[in-house]
């Protein structure tokens, strides 16, 4: 076994291509302790998992801060790299917990941090010039502006949307070296998932579990909505789909056929997904993964691996296995909607009954003991299944028998489907290959001996990670008269590292002449190098840390607690001044500004009702674009000299390389403003007046200090994340006109590449041959409550699910207007334009304190939230 999984380096030599020189990392899940360790030993190259707070798995068993210490000895011994995930939003009323929480991750040495939220990054540069940062996928980076965006943060590496697609890929690597960042910063690296669970929508970008649940996906707390059965509704009427009911559910990503693509991109790491998962889950994909990897450098050797992975693959875990995004958008492929749940190796088809048994015509192996499920075509519904206890070959059928009472056959039919759930013997091996506390997974060294006749023999050893260890012998080299030490001799004693991390692969001799040592000097010799390079291992990463001050490097409000930072080990250096400074007390500010209610409309009859009430604010969110103008136009005559209005209007979501054109015809309708929805926008727009909208994921002030100082915003749109007691907290921790609030809105829940319209209205793949329903129809999800989700399309495909109900904060307008908050956003979808009347003037009212939000909401029968997110701190 050891042999097997050895990362070696052949001492001889052999074929090598090109990618084998930039072979990426392969970075493993780890849940909890026997996940790590399953990692380890099947040949991750480095690890990712949570602490108890401020991690998108709070599900997981995940490791506490006293483990730190253990776990990062234990990973570094072995050449691994470990990974906290601070992958969530962080509200304004946590940064201090979230402050004392990174000062422990850095002390303890760990090797980065991948985060989220953008006031992190600034909390951790401030806190360590030099502790590495990760963007996460929760970023949603999906282009070469949006890696550079990571880079001016402060972030050493980005994890790529799982959008992306090769091509893609590659024009954000290419842009990078061709920009002059690429010249003046250096390539900055990317990663990508490269297998496991594929999210339907961008991942930061969904609000499902908000809508839904009361759970957030950007605090760890997903519902899984996506993998939920849905009906679909075209134009208020069924479409028939028989058993395709899981339309938002994709198949698990597997990255395997496509892995020499991703190594000749340049991909830095490959990314397996799966916290929540068993540590044989982990053993096995990473095992597969590992083992293609290495094969990539030898003729055939990869194509074998592949082929012989998919089985175990599939039995790890699968909903069925694709290439997700990577080879581009085929709607046809990505959700095949028959199930949202695991399912295994697909093994045929029910053919009949026969003698108790269940007569099949098999697709793949099968043996007594293995588990198995019967698909009726109702996974929302208790299905049958057991274990195989005969299996009697008849020709091209074969017979399976079960315990006597495992199966109800009247539930059980000619035609279902046979799927292969459990295979006790893979998962004993699996086991295995983590059991047991001597090491099973090797990494390689370089030792090379010197001396001459009359002096000591010395061994230096040198590991992967540049770690260096010699030894010298205690008696000197003698002349042999027979049996020298010869190459081969040499690495027959030098190579004995059983019970070690380590392999021998390269081996240089330098010594001078025949020569002789006793066999039990080079022994030693070994122990000693090898114990050497292992404590140098095991030494904790020294990060520069700044020390605490009298207060938080945050600020805060006058008479908010300070932190305290617990001592820390390591490089530390004199304090660092707040990256906010500490406001008044409430009472002392300067006089508020006038209250604003502004509305976001789609569609022109909606416009028309709002400039008919005197809306002076007005943004404009179409699913057409080309349709802006006109808008524009609309509003600047409305208006005139007298009654001054101004429109703003949203580009698309989500704009990924190749798609400057529609930036270029938002752009042409020459709005007063434009909302800046990703990084992209930032750029593109920087001399327009500019505000951040919500998909910024603005949830603490300073991600709002950022994006206010550094790209000149007007204002940001608070977080959809927050419930009132954050946002109140947000509101005290920055200056109020800082932020716009929403308080009426169809919630946008999924925002995906994934389009409904395409892939269950036609027979098309994308926008090239699907006919374009998305123009003429209107199209309904209707949830197990028999709630109907407004599906919407954009200019550039993507598709946005909207909360079948309207949703309100009114309630708290007082308290808000109280904390100084003067910006009130109302959004419409699809209502009516005498709704749009009755409902800004409804809170209009409200702002003028003539009637309160109880009365609002009771009256327009709205769901009354404002968010909906607990928070992890427990506070409601």
């Amino acid at each position: 076994m050891a042999d097997t999984a050895t990362h070696s380096i052949s001492a001889a030599g052999g074929p090598v291509s090109p990618a084998a020189a930039a072979r990426p990392e392969l970075l493993a899940p780890a849940g909890d302790w026997e996940c790590a360790k399953a990692a380890v030993e099947n040949g991750a190259d480095a690890i990712y998992f949570g602490l108890e707070k401020f991690n998108a798995r709070m599900r997981a068993h995940n490791f506490t801060t006293a483990d730190l210490p253990r776990l990062m000895e234990f990973l570094h011994r072995r050449g691994v790299k470990g990974y906290v995930t601070f992958n969530t939003l962080v509200f304004a009323n946590e940064m201090a917990a979230a402050e004392e929480l990174l000062r422990v991750i850095i002390a303890a040495g760990v090797d980065a941090a991948i985060v989220q939220d953008i006031g992190v990054c600034r909390l951790i540069r401030r806190l360590s010039p030099d502790f590495p940062i990760h963007a996460s996928t929760q970023m949603t980076v999906t282009s070469a502006n949006g890696v550079e965006f990571a880079r001016e943060l402060g972030c050493g590496l980005v994890v790529l949307a799982r959008e992306c697609s090769l091509k893609e890929i590659e024009k954000i690597r290419a842009a990078q070296l061709a920009g002059p960042a690429g010249v003046a910063g250096g390539e900055l690296p990317l990663e990508v998932f490269v297998h496991g669970a594929l999210c339907v929508a961008y991942s930061g970008q969904c609000l499902t579990s908000e809508a839904l649940g009361g759970r957030s996906a950007n605090r760890g707390e997903c519902a899984q909505a996506c993998r939920m059965p849905y009906d679909l509704l075209a134009d208020g009427k069924p479409v028939a789909l028989g058993d395709k009911r899981y339309l938002l559910s994709p198949q698990d990503l597997a990255g395997m056929d496509v892995l020499p693509g991703l190594v000749r991109a340049g991909v830095a790491s490959l990314k397996i997904e799966g916290r929540l998962k068993t540590p044989e889950y982990v053993a096995n994909i990473t095992r597969a993964y590992r083992r293609a990897l290495d094969g990539l450098g030898s003729a055939g050797v990869y194509e074998k691996i592949r082929d012989e992975s998919r089985y175990d693959l599939e039995m790890g875990f699968s909903r069925g296995l694709h290439t997700g995004w990577f080879g581009g958008i085929n709607n046809q492929a990505l959700v095949h909607a028959r199930f949202g749940k695991k399912r295994g190796v697909y093994l045929g088809e029910v053919l009949r009954f026969q003698s108790g048994k269940v007569a099949i015509r098999l697709e793949a192996p099968i043996k007594p003991g293995d588990g198995v499920v019967f698909d009726a075509g109702h996974p929302d519904q208790d299905e049958e299944g057991g274990r195989i206890y005969t299996v009697e070959p008849h020709g091209r059928e074969t017979l399976l028998g079960f315990g006597r009472t495992d199966l109800d056959f009247n539930r059980i039919h000619a035609g279902d489907k046979l799927w292969k759930t459990s295979d006790p013997e893979l998962d004993r091996r699996l086991r295995q290959s983590f059991a047991g506390d001597k090491p099973v997974f090797h990494r390689p060294i370089n030792c090379e001996v010197h001396g001459a006749a009359g002096t000591p023999l010395t061994l230096i050893a040198r590991d992967e990670l540049g770690n260096e260890a010699q030894a010298v012998s205690a008696m000197p080299l003698t002349p042999a008269e027979q049996h020298p030490l010869t190459t081969e001799k040499l690495r027959e004693q030098l190579g004995r590292l059983g019970g070690t991390p380590f392999s021998l692969a390269e081996l240089r001799n330098f010594l001078a002449g025949d020569l002789m040592l006793p066999v039990s000097e080079l022994n030693r010799l070994r122990r000693e190098a090898v114990a050497a390079l292992d404590a140098a291992r095991a030494k904790p990463k020294r990060w520069t840390l700044n020390t605490g001050t009298d207060d938080s490097l945050i600020g805060g409000s006058r008479g908010d607690e300070t932190l305290t930072p617990p001592a820390a080990e390591g490089n530390v250096r004199a304090s660092s001044p707040r990256l906010l400074p500490v406001k008044e007390a409430p009472g002392s500010a300067p006089a508020a500004a006038e209250t604003q209610l502004i509305v976001l409309v789609r569609n022109l009859a909606q416009l028309e009702a709002a400039l008919r009430c005197g809306a002076r604010t007005l943004y404009c969110e179409f699913e057409d674009p080309k349709k802006y103008a006109e808008a524009v136009a609309m509003v600047h005559c409305a208006g005139g000299c007298a009654e001054p209005r101004e429109i703003w209007v949203t580009p698309p979501r989500i704009f990924k390389p190749g798609e400057e054109w529609t930036l270029r015809q938002v752009r042409a309708c020459n709005a007063d403003g434009y909302l800046v929805r990703n990084y992209d926008h930032l750029k593109y727009f920087a001399d327009c007046r500019r505000g951040g909208d919500f998909s910024l994921n603005v949830a603490n002030g300073l991600a709002a200090d950022y994006f206010i100082k550094r790209f000149g915003l007007e204002w940001v749109t608070a977080s959809y994340d927050l419930n009132f007691t954050q946002l109140e907290a947000l509101l005290r921790s920055a200056p109020p006109e800082w932020f716009e609030i929403t308080i009426h809105q169809h919630i946008p829940m999924f925002h995906m590449e994934h389009c409904v319209f395409c892939a269950f209205l036609t027979s098309g793949t994308d926008f090239t041959n699907c006919g374009r329903p998305c123009d003429t129809r209107e199209l309904r999800l209707r949830d197990r409550v028999g709630a109907e989700h407004p599906v919407k399309a954009d200019t550039g495909c993507r598709n946005t699910v909207f909360n079948a109900r309207a949703q309100t904060g009114a309630e708290y307008a007082a308290r808000m207007l109280a904390l100084g908050a003067r910006r009130f956003r109302i959004e419409f979808l699809d209502e009516t334009p005498e709704r749009v009347e009755t409902t800004i003037a409804m809170y209009r009212k409200l702002l003028r304190g003539e009637i309160d939000g109880g009365q609002l909401w009771r009256e327009l029968k709205l769901l009354n939230q404002l968010g909906v997110t607990r928070g992890q701190m427990g506070v409601e």
